[in-house]
């Protein structure tokens, strides 16, 4: 059997590496002056690959162990992660309506149209997927640095 150390290296290892490209994903956006369908795909690939390396250790490994190593530093990774995981469903509200909007108004073929003009609410919902986006990568820089704390400290440190 696997020692649970490596499992748990392999786990931190794989939400590590999801940094990249979550943060990839948000250059592809910020860096866009005009959102077409093939930027947004392009987009969501990045997202999509980062969101599996973090989430899959999560809930096959993180999750069903929380209780047996309970402590307050596994209380405020895991308060942090789930606030992480709570502003991103946020997000989705926001781009869910922003991705109809601009469906309904061809403004992914036609890059001509001013984004602001499609629906009144799209101020709204551009706002409510910023903070939910900038929130949630916040909160999960500060889920992932405790998760490394706690790495170090069951799984390191008892190695010494």
């Amino acid at each position: 059997m696997v020692d649970e150390s490596v499992i748990a290296a392999a786990a931190g290892l794989s939400v590590t590496a999801s940094l990249p490209f979550l943060l990839y994903g948000a250059w592809i956006m910020i860096d866009t002056e005009t959102v077409t369908w093939t930027v947004l795909m392009r987009h969501l690939r990045y997202i999509g690959a980062g969101l599996v390396l973090t989430t899959v250790p999560i809930v096959g490994w993180m999750i069903p162990r929380l209780f047996v190593n309970l402590s307050g530093i596994a209380v405020i990774h895991a308060f942090l992660g789930v606030q992480a995981y709570a502003l991103l469903a946020f997000a989705l509200t926001g781009i869910a309506r922003i991705l109809q909007a601009k469906r309904n108004a061809d403004a992914y073929e036609d890059p001509d149209v001013d984004i602001d003009e499609i629906h009144e609410d799209m101020g709204h919902w551009r706002a409510r997927l910023r903070a939910g986006v900038a929130g949630f990568m916040l909160l999960w820089l500060c889920a992932w640095v405790t998760g490394l704390y706690r790495l170090y400290t069951l799984h390191i440190a008892s190695m010494f």
